[in-house]
């Protein structure tokens, strides 16, 4: 393997260690900490987690100090699809080849390990091994990221728009905050662990937004042309019919060469520089 693929697999192997220590405690709630477990360590690329600890380290930091802000992320993602595959959301019964969270242990657990997983991501954050501002300013980017004004936010206005033809912006809006917000919120807490500067930030927001977009869209394509097999959620297709919203999308990509011309200029932005700069998301 390449230098690059070998520093990642260290970063997901400290990632899956962390993971596997928590929630163990022999207690009456146990049958809760169990469901917690069961989709926080059900595998995926653990990508928003590896992106917090390489942004650190290009920035100069220690990305193994960065170990549990990047775990409280992967803690949030999680919470957050858990209750994206609940009846009264997407209805999934399946996730990563795997039965959801609410096909194992009930809606009603379901519902209660993804709001244990979220409020233990904070506390994860809050124990993390840095200075008392660095926790804090991490802290204040999951919570504005993860919350009303992104994540939460974007996927509001993904249910409102269901039903509705879109300007260019308005996907834009939605994917920003519904997919981009917890990557930006990797990417930036990565340079935060670090103490990196004004200039990193900015560039690590530019890089995680145009990044989430491009993943949204692919993700977003493949819900209805894809393989489940080949899809990162694992999922049975469930839409007869392409999301409105997203109609010109495909049609344009059935259409061949000009959506890859448009593909690979999108790819080409990723190439933001913040310090040596991590490669280009586009393999």
């Amino acid at each position: 393997m390449s230098e690059f693929h070998d520093q990642i697999a260290r970063y997901r192997a400290a990632i899956e260690a962390f993971l596997q220590a928590q929630f163990c405690q022999e207690l009456p709630q146990k049958r809760l900490f169990d469901a917690m477990r069961y989709s926080l360590l059900a595998g995926g690329k653990r990508i928003r987690p590896v992106l917090t600890l390489e942004f650190c380290r290009i920035c100069g930091g220690d990305w193994q100090s960065a170990v549990p802000f990047a775990c409280a992320l992967e803690m949030v993602h999680t919470y957050s699809l858990i209750h994206d595959d609940l009846p009264c959301m997407d209805n999934d019964d399946y996730r990563r080849g795997r039965l959801t969270n609410h096909k194992v242990f009930g809606e009603a657990l379901a519902v209660l390990a993804g709001d244990g997983l979220l409020t233990a991501a904070f506390e994860t954050a809050a124990n993390a091994p840095a200075d008392p501002a660095v926790i804090v300013r991490a802290i204040r980017i999951l919570s504005e990221q993860a919350g009303e004004l992104g994540m939460v936010g974007g996927q509001v206005l993904d249910m409102q728009a269901e039903e509705q033809e879109l300007t260019e912006q308005g996907i834009y809006d939605i994917q920003r905050r519904k997919t981009g917000a917890l990557i930006q919120a990797a990417c930036q807490i990565g340079v935060v662990a670090a103490n990196g500067t004004a200039q990193q930030l900015e560039a690590a927001k530019t890089y995680a937004q145009n990044l989430g977009l491009a993943f949204q869209i692919r993700d977003d394509m493949l819900d209805v042309l894809g393989d489940a097999d080949k899809h990162a959620h694992g999922r049975a297709q469930k839409h007869v019919r392409p999301p409105v919203r997203h109609r010109r999308v495909l049609e344009d990509d059935r259409g061949g060469d000009k959506d890859g011309h448009r593909g690979a200029g999108l790819l080409r932005k990723l190439r933001v520089p913040c310090g040596n700069g991590p490669p280009a998301c586009a393999s």
